[in-house]
């Protein structure tokens, strides 16, 4: 049986980390997999440590890792540095992907060594939304857009939170992808993957979007992605 590890990227996350955690890790313990559960903390100033290294003590598969860095995506490659296991992946600790599409995740891994990535979609056809402003609507259905127009990305969602690769995959992809701290490293290493002609599985799930909580700042992510989408258009073109 293979070996999994999630990460969870959290900043500020003193509300719901102790709820997430406990959820995650006795559903996973059910599965009955291998796995180790690392919480990555990108500086948080709130009471996110102490509950961590709470969670730590009352769980011997939970680590935790301080950076004093923001970013999901320094998080994502910081943590995928130090875990040595055959499938790495990263879930957002709200849930707002129910963990249970986890055992989903697994059976692809398990039953299908060709499958490199099991990549979550909001927005294929079969999945379910909830709570999801209209604004947030647009911001998505804008990018992705871009993102096929320019980049030709073929998934129907890039950002999900809910991703997980095989290491020697993720790995590679590191490599080539830019040194990006925020989201655009994951969006990134799926443009890749694609171009490398990756084995890729969409997964639709039912999702519940929590955006009375979110921290995205919207023009300042909008002009960001921007800038990267031209960055790795370029780069492309050069080849």
């Amino acid at each position: 049986m293979l070996t999994y590890g999630v990460i969870f990227p959290v900043y500020n996350e003193e509300k719901r980390l102790e709820n997430g955690i406990n959820r995650a890790y006795s559903y996973i313990k059910d599965l009955g997999i291998r796995f180790v559960i690392l919480v990555v903390d990108n500086g948080s100033t709130d009471c996110t440590r102490e509950i961590a290294e709470g969670l730590c003590r009352k769980y011997p598969e939970v680590n935790y890792l301080r950076l004093e860095e923001k970013g999901v995506g320094i998080a994502f490659k910081s943590g995928v540095s130090i875990i040595d296991t055959d499938i790495v992946g990263y879930i957002d600790i709200d849930l707002a992907v129910d963990i249970c599409y986890l055992s989903t995740v697994v059976s692809c891994f398990e039953n299908n060594p060709n499958v490199d990535i099991v990549n979550t979609s909001r927005f294929n056809r079969q999945s379910v939304t909830h709570g999801r402003k209209w604004y947030r609507n647009i911001m998505s259905y804008g990018l992705l857009i871009i993102l096929k127009v320019f980049l030709g990305m073929k998934a129907s969602d890039a950002l999900c939170g809910f991703k997980f690769f095989k290491k020697k995959v993720v790995d590679k992809l590191l490599r080539e992808s830019a040194d990006e701290k925020g989201w655009f490293l994951i969006i990134e290493m799926l443009v890749r993957a694609e171009r490398n002609n990756a084995r890729i599985v969409e997964l639709p799930v039912e999702y519940y979007d929590d955006a009375d909580n979110s921290k995205v700042k919207i023009v300042d992510t909008i002009i960001d992605y921007l800038k990267h989408i031209k960055r790795l258009r370029n780069s492309f073109e050069k080849f």
